[in-house]
């Protein structure tokens, strides 16, 4: 989701934006009007540049709503966010590029004066040209050292960005989750040469070797051996050619396998090495043409370079010690021969004890580390890729310029976020039960799913605007914009990296956020909120007129119940529309059981015999009757036993979900009719604190910093987390270090039927720890904090407290 630190501008608060006129795909270059400092990398073979602009964007006010009829034109406040902007292009084309940038920049004299970071081989060659277009002083940084300040940046804020590649494997892409611990690494970055580097801090690192063979050394040679000149020309060739007609085999000089030596027949045994006598044969005109292809030469000096680059990798690991070496240079370029090449010859090296890992990114490894040279604090915050802004790692996109590009946008993220404290194992931690790259059937159905559901969120959020006069408009292009989107992720699932269910809701949310509809469910949430108020004191009375084991049951049987209404769902949307649908339908929907996960008997028993929980963090679903008949109830009963509730919601709105504002009015509106609650409100025993998510899914590893600092010093030890979002299609195999209690109601007869259940089956998931595991204490690096800046992103470490004199039970140490 598409985020930015919130500065509030009262000045535009009624105003709408112009319509903006966006490609299907990306725009290139944009936001430039707005652009505040510039960094540039430039090589011999491609340039990067990277700016930094203001986005301002709308955010709907819940509390403001009230009383505002259904125009909710007023319900607004305009922020302003910080993204980042990369464009990779050819450096031929840099001067273009340029000009481009100058005729597009406002009031481009402001530039004057102020420095640029460049770094890149060709800083040197071009300072005159940047001082001349833009006016602007260069100031040269170190390639070494904006590579790794990239790199580092990108492992720990863009998800999916590392990947293992398996040719032949389905999936071919295994990507790598933004673990909490990204060192020590190798570097290996494959440009003209080949540089090897070790990694073991933000601080500390040191090139270690490499080798003279490395991609100019393929693009010269190449050129030689063959009438192409191009680069991309010769990878292009390469992917056609057979290495068996110009390579000399295992199998050439032993007849098969040298077995005793585990050396298989297929092993090259000697790069070019039929080369030698087709060469002499050729010359005294003997056979006349030689058996190989040009094709088949650039494929054996593709396989020569690579494996070469691969050997010596693997040496470089074994010698100190690293399981993980990541590539990246102008040589791979995502270019699946390579990669396939190198990753086959460090795990056959290595014997498989080094992963070998690739960058989706990696072309903007020294523009992101010069840029975060001219901004210390920005490399301390949280990010997130905006997916609508940034072209496929694996295609370029062509431009008014008459160029191909490709661009990466990055979002600040206006809360700091960390990995969840109570999960079990942080690095394992996927936040996605099914993965649609590897799953066709799933892939094709979700698309499918989503394509046909999108005129109904495109409605609502043009019916959410009324009196806009570019409402329509921009509901059109929202449309285009998606549609166009999962038709190109049918044909290439990984181009953003993993494809989950997770992924495609969010990306809803961000068009949403991109053609601003900040909150289309704004006044359908307020309507459903006071409808379900009206009959929360019933709901009250007819619970505590029941006792033990019926009491538990109906109150997992309310949320249960609560939890069907969700606008989000095809089918249940279209009984929410009759009118005629409210809790006692609903309850009526529930199956009985025995459930699909039906762990009930063991959370009675729990309830029943073990002690008061400390305190509980649940995370909730849906606004009207899920959290005010279904949630509020159940967290009431926990409060009565003695149990904290922390109640964690949205930051940002996604479809009819709760957000923190809207939680905070409603626990306020219900303070009202439930003494319980009031008095809870009151001694701060009943919490609502916002998540840091803006999608009906639930990523455990970018969770609120300030949630998770609550959820260590209130002892939290039981999580609850509801939804069929949050539990199945995101958590419904995370492991927690507490009892864990997981509620959803299968609202997609698609998928009901593919777990053996069918509509409406229920998700009751218990779980208990193996070993009971105490966290005393939070720690965040002191060095995450700096020059007042709020966020601290990955480099935020929350971890229990080894020495038992330094524990405090009783306040959170930062």
């Amino acid at each position: 989701v598409n985020v930015g630190m919130a500065a509030e501008n009262d000045s535009d608060e009624q105003s709408h934006p112009r319509c903006i006129k966006l490609p299907p795909a990306v725009e290139v270059f944009a936001n430039l009007k707005n652009a505040q400092t510039f960094a540039i990398d430039i090589g011999l073979s491609l340039t990067k540049i990277a700016y930094y602009s203001t986005v301002s964007y709308r955010k709907a006010l819940y509390e403001d709503a009230e009383g505002l009829g259904n125009s909710g034109e007023l319900a607004y406040k305009v922020f302003e966010g910080n993204r980042l902007h990369f464009v990779k292009f050819e450096t031929r084309y840099i001067e273009n590029c340029l000009n481009f940038v100058k005729k597009n920049l406002v009031d481009v004299e402001r530039f004057h004066g102020k420095s640029i970071k460049v770094t890149g081989g060709g800083a040197f060659k071009y300072t005159p040209l940047l001082q001349d277009k833009l006016g602007l002083l260069v100031d040269k940084k170190d390639e070494i050292d904006c590579l790794i300040k990239g790199c580092n940046f990108l492992l720990k804020n863009i998800p999916c960005e590392a990947f293992e590649y398996h040719r032949h494997a389905i999936p071919e892409y295994k990507f790598q989750k933004a673990g909490p611990n990204i060192f020590p690494y190798l570097l290996v970055n494959v440009g003209s040469g080949v540089s090897i580097l070790k990694v073991e801090s933000d601080e500390v690192f040191e090139r270690v070797g490499g080798t003279a063979t490395g991609g100019g050394t393929f693009w010269g040679l190449g050129s030689l051996l063959t009438k192409r000149k191009d680069f991309d020309e010769l990878l292009q060739l390469a992917e056609r050619g057979d290495h068996r007609n110009v390579d000399m085999l295992v199998k050439d000089i032993y007849g098969g396998d040298y077995s005793s030596q585990g050396l298989s027949g297929e092993l090259i045994a000697s790069s070019f090495g039929k080369a030698v006598a087709c060469g002499i044969n050729y010359i005294n005109n003997i056979l006349g043409q030689p058996k190989f292809s040009e094709a088949d030469l650039v494929r054996s000096l593709l396989f020569t370079i690579s494996n070469d680059i691969g050997h010596i990798a693997s040496l470089y690991a074994t010698v100190y010690n690293m399981n993980r070496v990541y590539f990246g240079g102008y040589f791979l370029r995502n270019h699946p021969l390579s990669m396939h090449t190198i990753s086959y010859s460090i795990k056959y090296w290595s014997r498989d004890r080094v992963t070998p890992l690739f960058l989706r990114h990696e072309g903007y490894l020294g523009a992101i580390g010069a840029y975060l040279y001219s901004t210390e604090q920005k490399d301390k915050c949280s990010w997130l890729e905006n997916y609508a802004g940034s072209s496929s790692f694996k295609d370029s996109i062509s431009t008014d310029l008459g160029i191909k590009v490709d661009q990466l946008e990055i979002d600040q993220a206006e809360y700091a976020v960390t990995f969840c404290p109570l999960l079990k194992d942080p690095a394992s931690y996927i936040p996605d039960t099914t993965d649609l790259a590897q799953d066709k059937e799933a892939r094709d159905y979700w698309l499918q799913c989503f394509e046909e559901s999108v005129d109904k969120f495109v409605s609502r959020a043009i019916h959410s605007q009324p009196l806009s006069p570019t409402a329509k408009d921009r509901g059109s292009k929202l449309k285009e914009k998606y549609i166009n989107r999962l038709h190109y992720l049918h044909a290439q699932p990984f181009a953003y990296g993993a494809l989950t269910v997770r992924i495609l809701l969010d990306t809803i949310e961000h068009c949403m956020k991109e053609f601003d509809f900040p909150d289309p469910y704004l006044h359908q949430k307020r309507k459903e909120n006071e409808e379900a108020l009206r009959h929360l004191h019933e709901r009250i009375t007819v619970i505590d007129k029941l006792e033990g084991v019926e009491k538990i049951k109906a109150l997992i049987l309310g949320v249960l119940s609560g939890n069907i209404f969700d606008w989000g769902a095809k089918d249940v949307a279209k009984l929410l529309e009759t009118n005629d649908f409210g809790f006692e339908e609903a309850q009526a929907k529930i199956p009985g059981r025995p459930w699909l996960e039906d762990n009930l008997d063991d959370w009675i028993h729990r309830l029943q015999n073990g002690p008061t929980h400390k305190c509980a963090a649940i995370f909730v679903d849906n606004s009207g009757v899920d959290i005010i008949l279904g949630i509020l109830p159940f967290a009431r009963d926990l409060l009565q036993r003695g149990t904290k509730v922390i109640l964690c919601a949205n930051s940002m709105p996604a479809l009819n979900d709760v957000t923190y504002p809207e939680l905070v009015v409603t626990l306020r509106d219900a303070a009202k009719i439930c003494n319980v609650i009031r008095q809870a409100l009151e001694d701060n025993t009943l919490i609502a604190m916002e998540t840091a998510q803006g999608g009906p899914c639930l990523d455990l590893s970018r969770l609120n910093l300030d949630l998770c600092l609550a959820m260590v010093e209130h002892n939290v030890d039981l999580v609850i987390i509801e939804g069929m979002g949050r539990t199945l299609h995101t958590n419904f195999h995370a492991k927690m270090k507490c009892e864990c209690l997981k509620l959803a109601v299968i609202k997609n007869r698609w998928l009901a039927l593919r777990l053996g259940g069918d509509m409406y089956a229920v998700i009751c998931k218990y779980e208990q720890p193996s070993s009971k595991i105490k966290i005393y204490d939070i720690e965040i690096k002191p060095e995450a904090i700096k020059d007042g800046c709020s966020c601290t992103g990955e480099t935020t470490e929350l971890r229990k407290c080894d020495n038992s004199s330094d524990r405090n039970t009783s306040k959170v140490s930062v």
